[in-house]
């Protein structure tokens, strides 16, 4: 562990005391360690000291100069500005991780091993450090140095193919599910890796890369192909094995219906007054009505047809069937639920003023963290980061700033002496 802190218990931070050494940027990385830095673990993020994260230049849309992209996946981190091309940086780095608990990179496979950072240089320096590596198709195979990116490997992982209606071309999922799916399982093996370390004292190297994360949310996708040998055709809505488990047009907008087995269909069909539809044989169990879906199919849409959401929400959910409304991402970002539960968290931001979150879904004995710091502006705690973790003194700092080893933020050294002249 990094501080003595870490011993102990403060509600919603069970990472207390875990240091995190960031090099990661755009999506799956940050994403990664901002759920660390949720969970309390302290994350100090290493940005190029020119541009730094590639996504803050993603946009728009910016507020007051700062990528809206940005600000979504790196609450609760330092920003400290070291140039990795220098002798003088990657001493930083290499110093920074002898405290370290944990370094993460999302570079092609060889990269630090090229700049001066590989496994030899950072275990000779602290043998118990959690390495992990975030790729596009992993360190090893004929994909190796394939630039990983989320599109790509929506195509390359089969996700596109099953995505979209029949008659349409290959579609994306509307969010970066493979950069965000990636990173929930960088979480996963980093905190594996931690609790081994407890046991054994012994650092580990996570690699995780996006194909292999992917791939292994075919699940029944890829168990169809496995006992048919065909591969799954795109569907829509409409589930493969369940019916009616889909979207379906109500007189004034879209709802889901889920009914996921025969006790639910029971509800419905006493739900929408279809007594009839409940004692159908062709209906009568899960694979029955997915065998005459084409038969059952007009009847249901024309019954939801018939009424507004606001009539089946109450109708379904007063006969315990499970249903939803289509709501926009608005719509989300201000639900009741989500304001209730603590998961909208508002930030004060140095010059955005509030920057506002989804925040993570962790809870700990009902407690939720209150204490977020908002996403760092660019080289902002350069200063403090080398002050408290390596001791250096404003001199030393303000020397490998002029000579472009690091990078000061606006609240740093060199801005403090610009606003100090006359």
């Amino acid at each position: 562990m990094s501080d003595a802190t870490s011993t102990a218990t403060v509600p919603g931070k069970p990472l207390l005391g875990i240091r995190v050494l960031d090099l990661t940027r755009v999506v799956s990385g940050p994403f990664c360690t901002m759920l660390l830095g949720d969970l309390g673990a302290e994350v100090i993020k290493i940005e190029e000291p020119t541009q730094g994260d590639d996504s803050r230049a993603f946009g728009p849309p910016f507020m007051a100069g700062e990528s809206a992209y940005f600000l979504s996946v790196n609450r609760n981190k330092q920003s400290c500005c070291i140039d990795l091309k220098t002798e003088a940086g990657l001493a930083l780095v290499v110093s920074m991780a002898r405290d370290a608990d944990v370094l993460i990179d999302n570079f092609r496979p060889g990269t630090l091993q090229r700049l001066g950072l590989g496994d030899d240089v950072l275990r000779a320096a602290n043998p118990s450090l959690i390495l992990c590596s975030i790729t596009g198709f992993g360190d090893s195979g004929p994909d190796a140095q394939r630039p990983g990116y989320d599109l790509i490997l929506q195509g390359e992982s089969g996700f596109m193919d099953i995505t979209g209606f029949p008659d349409g071309p290959p579609t994306k999922v509307g969010t970066s599910v493979a950069d965000l799916v990636t990173g929930l399982y960088a979480v996963q093996g980093i905190l594996a890796a931690l609790v081994e370390r407890g046991r054994c004292h012994t650092g580990r190297r996570v690699d995780v890369s996006m194909l292999d994360s992917m791939a292994s949310l075919l699940t029944f996708n890829a168990g169809i192909y496995f006992a048919t040998g065909q591969s799954p055709q795109r569907r829509g809505n409409a589930h493969p094995t369940i019916y009616p488990y889909e979207t379906f047009q109500a007189s004034d907008g879209w709802v889901n219906v889920g009914v996921a087995n025969d006790k639910f269909w029971i509800l419905f069909c006493e739900a929408v007054g279809q007594d009839v539809l409940r004692h159908d044989p062709r209906f009568a169990t899960g694979p029955d009505r997915v065998k005459h879906r084409l038969a059952l199919q007009p009847i249901i849409e024309g019954l939801v047809r018939e009424r507004p959401r606001a009539h089946w929400m109450k109708c379904l959910l007063a006969a315990g069937v499970p249903c939803g409304q289509i709501r926009s991402v608005g719509e989300v970002c201000e639900a009741e639920q989500l304001v209730t539960r603590g998961m909208l968290v508002s930030m004060d931001h140095p010059t955005v003023g509030t920057v506002k979150n989804v925040y993570s879904p962790f809870r700990f004995d009902g407690s939720v963290r209150t204490d977020n710091q908002a996403p760092p502006t660019l080289g902002q705690h350069t200063e403090s980061v080398l002050q408290r973790l390596l001791g250096l003194p404003p001199e030393q700092i303000e020397q490998l700033a002029r000579a472009g080893a690091v990078a000061l933020g606006e609240t740093g050294l060199a801005a403090a002496k610009t606003k100090a002249l006359p």
